[in-house]
């Protein structure tokens, strides 16, 4: 018995140690991998393309001017970006506009026919030949300047004559009408636009002519304008066309290229270019 108890208390530790022992950990269990798509969902991913956004419209190619369309050496009735306006439009037969420019007038006039209002072209393009004509006119007193004034008698010097007769025409190449993008609306009087009807014209004008590209290039003078010709509330340029040619005679043109009538010799020491045909309002240019 000694022995047998002896056995027990021997043994008893060794089992309590195996009872004791913590069992390993099992391995974890590899990812599954996802099945496979069906073979009808795998061509509709292959197949289906997105939708790709439309290229945007070409912009119009710019037209390119010369120095000689610039100063009015041609003929609007030959030339093939010239239209000849619609009597509908016009105090008279005979005026062309550049195809551009009458479009969009006739959409202008639409608009204001709609408000009661009524827009009559009384000038247009003139070429170096007919603005020549009008110049010299004035020069030789043959044509009398504003206020029934004879200038070749009022004034004899020669500047003191040409500033005069700038105060609202222009010099033969140095005019915004050669372009084909300047037009003259219901009177050629500043007073017209100042007073009843003509006021509501010219309001409408200052209201709207600048949504179909319209700006008056010759505003009140003053400290933004402090040279070039006087106000002429008649005057409407298109300025998408005529921005352009404006940008080339500030590039291209000189003031002794201004020549070929009677009076050219005062247009360098009267700086033609730069205060006359570069001397408008600042929201044309």
């Amino acid at each position: 018995m000694k022995y047998l108890a002896f056995l027990i208390l021997l043994l008893a530790p060794l089992a309590c140690t195996r009872s004791g022992t913590a069992q390993p950990e099992q391995a974890a269990a590899p990812p599954e991998t996802p099945a496979p798509l069906p073979a009808a969902a795998v061509a509709v991913a292959d197949t289906t393309t997105l939708p790709v956004a439309e290229a945007p419209p070409e912009p119009a190619p710019r037209p390119e001017f010369s120095v000689e369309y610039l100063m009015g050496k041609f003929d609007p009735a030959q030339h093939p970006d010239f239209v000849l306006v619609d009597k509908k439009y016009a105090d008279e037969e005979g005026y062309f506009l550049r195809k551009e420019t009458y479009e969009i007038f006739q959409k202008m006039w639409e608009a204001a026919q709609t408000d009661g209002i009524s827009l009559t072209i009384v000038s247009a393009t003139r070429n170096f030949s007919r603005q020549k004509a009008i110049w010299e006119g004035k020069w030789t007193g043959t044509r009398l300047i504003e206020n029934g004034t004879n200038a070749a008698k009022q004034y004899p010097k020669p500047k003191t004559r040409a500033l005069k007769i700038l105060e609202y025409s222009s010099m033969p190449g140095s005019s915004r009408h050669h372009w084909g993008t300047d037009i003259d609306l219901n009177d050629l009087d500043n007073y017209t636009f100042e007073q009843g009807p003509g006021k509501k014209v010219y309001d409408w004008l200052q209201k709207h002519a600048s949504e179909y590209g319209f700006c008056q290039p010759y505003s009140p003078k003053g400290d933004h304008r402090p040279t070039g010709y006087n106000e002429e509330k008649w005057h409407w340029s298109y300025i998408p066309i005529a921005k352009q040619l404006t940008d080339l005679a500030a590039h291209r043109l000189t003031d002794d290229m201004i020549s070929g009538f009677k009076g050219a010799e005062t247009a360098m020491e009267i700086s033609i270019v730069q205060k006359y045909v570069l001397g408008i309002n600042r929201e044309c240019l």
